[in-house]
């Protein structure tokens, strides 16, 4: 089973995505994200310029070759450009492998275990009245987890927060990358947001009481001192997770934060190898794997992960917004039901607008996601459609403090 093509479709259905299209000499074709949110034309070129010419005429079937191949072969590795290309490639072959025995992904990948993954919801609010009301919204939508984001007062704009007003005064509804000239610039106060967080997740068990699960993405804006200050603070609320309390980048700095809080810790949606949990896992400083196939090399790498890290108990929390693509999504689903230490699944539902463009079978139902039992993936992209939605420039917000200093966003 040859590859006779491969092409790179670029489109902005409501944002951009940036998928790799792969088809056999048999006529079976398979779809893999390559979206890296922000930076998307520098994988669409890596893409077409560095890979799709080494594609055609190799076996499709010799998934983890080609893996290799494209890992070692280009010397420079690791990465998100590299990594977010190799798992375009990889989940494409995939889908095809999956597609050619007429099976869903996952059959291919050990078989379920489970009947379904639990996802969790994005509630914010500017204020607790506004937030009640999102947890609620999020409850009767069928969601079983909340994710809590919270304005902080004196700020204008916090990411995560879905009323507050992006840079033109349009409503910001989590896609945090926006189409401006430049990066908008927003403002940042830690000791605000430390002494506002736990106060807020306070009201909210107090309004919904003990028992649902209660996530929060700190989004590395936080020192490791301030992290395990925050994470002592929201121990009586009993979160499922506090995320990516500090730069991931800086492994140690999970060992002061463990020192000082049990609240569980997941981190990892900007990492993009194995590499890169090796101490995290190995001295047990994080409790969720947080990569998403799209950043980490595809499925077959980070099915590697996700059992490297079963060895030491760590579960699964795939990374899930707007900005990986129905492709990305239904990849994770596929290994989200095959892999024994799954934990949960973030969950955004993609624009209108983009389903126009990518057709998807998987389901939402009682908090839980399915991939369905459709052929490989069980995503088809409307090509024609995905023309009619050129490319947009967008960039990621920055961060500055009010002495000006820029901060992590």
């Amino acid at each position: 089973m040859r590859i006779a093509a491969a092409e790179v479709v670029v489109t902005c259905p409501g944002r951009n995505f940036v998928t790799l299209r792969v088809t056999t000499e048999d006529g079976i074709t398979g779809l893999g994200d390559a979206t890296l949110n922000g930076r998307e034309l520098a994988v669409e070129a890596y893409l077409r310029e560095h890979v799709v010419p080494l594609l055609v005429g190799r076996d499709a079937s010799a998934i983890e070759d080609t893996w290799q191949y494209l890992y070692r072969g280009a010397y420079w590795r690791r990465g998100p450009v590299t990594m977010a290309a190799i798992a375009a490639v990889d989940t494409a072959l995939w889908d095809i492998k999956a597609r050619a025995a007429g099976m869903p992904l996952y059959q291919l990948l050990g078989g379920a275990c489970r009947v379904g993954a639990l996802a969790y919801g994005h509630a914010s609010g500017r204020d607790l009245p506004e937030l009640f009301d999102s947890i609620r919204l999020h409850l009767e939508l069928g969601f079983r987890a909340i994710r809590v984001q919270t304005g902080i007062p004196g700020l204008d704009t916090v990411y995560g927060v879905a009323a507050s007003a992006a840079g033109g005064g349009d409503r910001y509804d989590y896609e945090p990358a926006r189409p401006t000239a430049l990066p908008v610039e927003e403002s940042w106060d830690t000791r605000a947001y430390l002494r506002h967080v736990p106060s807020v997740f306070e009201a909210v068990r107090s309004e919904f009481g003990p028992s649902l699960p209660l996530l929060h993405d700190g989004h590395h804006r936080m020192t490791p001192i301030e992290a395990a200050r925050l994470g002592k603070a929201l121990e009586p609320y009993d979160l499922f997770w506090l995320e990516d309390a500090t730069p991931g980048e800086d492994q140690a700095a999970l060992r002061l934060i463990r020192q000082h809080t049990t609240t569980p810790l997941a981190i990892g949606e900007v990492f993009n190898s194995i590499h890169d949990y090796t101490t995290l896992l190995g001295e047990r400083l994080i409790d969720y794997v947080r990569s998403a196939v799209t950043h980490t090399g595809g499925v077959t790498a980070l099915k590697r992960v996700l059992d490297f890290a079963a060895v030491y108990g760590v579960k699964s929390g795939m990374h899930g917004p707007t900005d990986i693509s129905p492709v990305g999504m239904a990849a994770a689903l596929h290994l989200d039901l095959a892999v024994h230490n799954f934990g949960i699944q973030e969950y955004m539902r993609h624009a209108p607008e983009t389903l126009e463009v990518f057709r998807t079978s998987y389901t939402f139902a009682d908090g839980l996601l399915h991939p369905s039992d459709a052929p490989g993936l069980g995503v088809e992209l409307d090509v024609a459609a995905a023309a009619r939605f050129p490319y947009r420039a967008a960039y990621l917000p920055v961060n500055r403090l009010a002495d000006g200093t820029l901060h992590d966003w």
